[in-house]
């Protein structure tokens, strides 16, 4: 998790923006880089000297500091001094306010890109360290969400701009991948037993998530379990899936989903050959794509080809 504060007018609409997006963890709104002495609103209505500032936890394993910041250029006027929409003074000053000292060098590098995009006109925008933050009252916190007909300077249909993202991004990936794999990395579908291309397919090679290329399964690890899916004694890395608890269809298994996108791709159980440890992780072959040994190194995964025996 990382953080990151901005500062970008009144900050109902600006939390309510970031807080649609996928990776962000958290939301809260507060008063930051005034005097070293806790604010009421009213305080910082009557020049404190504190901007309202929204603090924004985040997984960068899913978005990132620029794309956090392309964002943020998309609701603020950068040229505007202590100005956003129809809100005046120091408290509504555009600001991106960090912690980490590598964190300066991104935002500096995307600020000055964004000048020469605006003709290299002088940005407006505040980027300094966090002096301090101090959350603000709860009335405050998710007000756009208590009060849906709040006032907010942020056009209402980029309050949309994430789930209409999904859809394209949704889109794309079914026309990449066919229609059987979409439904069963997505949607947890499984495929008819004997039907994947890969439950009677022996060859040498590897198994990557068909949705990210994430390395999964080795063929050395594969074996014939009869039961109408793949089957593997074991994932190349424990680290690259992830086992979750399924209630589904009035049982209790254990599902198998990769750990980079997500995806579903069948469920372990416990009666795999004793030889090979035990375990059978029955895989959908519309969750996999196989790479031949033969592949493997123009492909990028040569540095696998060791784990796969005679």
């Amino acid at each position: 998790m990382k953080t990151i504060y901005l500062a970008g007018g009144c900050f109902w609409g600006v939390e309510k923006f970031f807080s649609q997006f996928d990776g962000i963890i958290s939301t809260q709104v507060g008063y930051a880089n005034g005097p070293d002495i806790s604010p009421t609103y009213k305080d910082v209505c009557k020049n404190s000297g504190h901007a309202e500032t929204v603090k924004i936890d985040y997984d960068d394993n899913i978005i990132n500091l620029n794309e956090l910041l392309e964002y943020y250029f998309m609701i603020i006027d950068p040229l505007s001094k202590n100005k956003q929409g129809n809100d005046i003074g120091i408290q509504y000053r555009t600001g991106i306010y960090y912690i980490l000292n590598e964190e300066y060098n991104i935002i500096k590098e995307f600020c000055e890109k964004k000048e020469k995009e605006l003709g290299n006109k002088k940005l407006a925008v505040e980027i300094l360290p966090l002096k301090n933050f101090f959350p603000a009252e709860n009335e405050h916190q998710k007000y756009l969400e208590k009060n849906p007909g709040g006032y907010c300077h942020i056009p209402k249909k980029l309050f949309k701009l994430n789930s209409e993202k999904k859809k394209i991004r949704e889109k794309e990936l079914r026309n990449k991948i066919g229609d059987l794999s979409y439904e069963v990395t997505q949607n947890s579908f499984t495929e008819k037993p004997f039907t994947g291309k890969y439950n009677n397919f022996f060859e040498k090679g590897i198994y990557v998530d068909i949705v990210s290329g994430e390395p999964l399964f080795i063929s050395s690890d594969k074996f014939n379990s009869g039961c109408g899916w793949p089957a593997f004694s074991k994932p190349i890395n424990k680290n690259n899936i992830i086992e979750k608890k399924d209630l589904s269809h009035f049982m209790e298994r254990t599902e198998v989903r990769s750990s980079k996108a997500n995806s579903h791709l069948g469920h372990v159980f416990d009666d795999g050959p004793k030889d090979k440890g035990g375990l059978r992780y029955c895989i959908n072959s519309a969750a996999l794509r196989f790479i031949s040994f033969d592949d493997m190194e123009k492909e990028g995964y040569g540095e696998f080809k060791n784990l796969i025996g005679n």
